[in-house]
């Protein structure tokens, strides 16, 4: 092997090692996951939020569609956890969830699911960040944490 080739080589192997690193520390320092895709028998239409455990446990259906969230806006206690499925009607929709590390892709066929701990109260904006159409600008919710 030649002396560049040895170089280049090195220097992959430490570049793939940086990369891994940093995703170690991603997942384990700053609790990044990759949400779940779920390939459900049937995909719930309606939005709603459901209470599994009074005060404590929530399943939130989300349904992204031209152009809105459904619930548009939902109210949970602080100390909640809540697991979070999202779901497209009809084109591919981002969903982000602001101060949060919830960032998922609502995409037809599919059921993406994140779960999520509110320990703080406020108001959380929600955002499509994936362009779906003339009207994306307006595809906007909230979660709503109460005290």
């Amino acid at each position: 092997m030649d002396k560049s080739e040895k170089i280049a080589l090195f220097l992959g192997v430490c570049m793939l090692s940086l990369f891994f690193f940093a995703v170690l520390i991603s997942a384990k320092v700053f609790k990044q996951d990759v949400p779940e895709c779920i390939t459900p028998d049937q995909i719930f239409t309606e939005g709603e939020l459901v209470e599994i455990e009074p005060g404590k446990l929530y399943q939130l259906k989300y349904l992204s569609k031209m152009w809105a969230f459904e619930p548009a806006e939902v109210t949970i206690p602080v100390g909640s956890d809540v697991d979070i499925y999202l779901a497209s009607q009809d084109v591919v929709h981002g969903f982000y969830l602001r101060g949060t590390n919830v960032n998922m892709m609502a995409v037809p066929g599919a059921l993406n699911k994140k779960s999520m701990h509110f320990s703080k109260p406020g108001i959380y904006p929600i955002y499509c960040h994936e362009y779906c159409g003339t009207g994306h600008q307006f595809m906007k919710g909230k979660i709503i944490v109460t005290p």
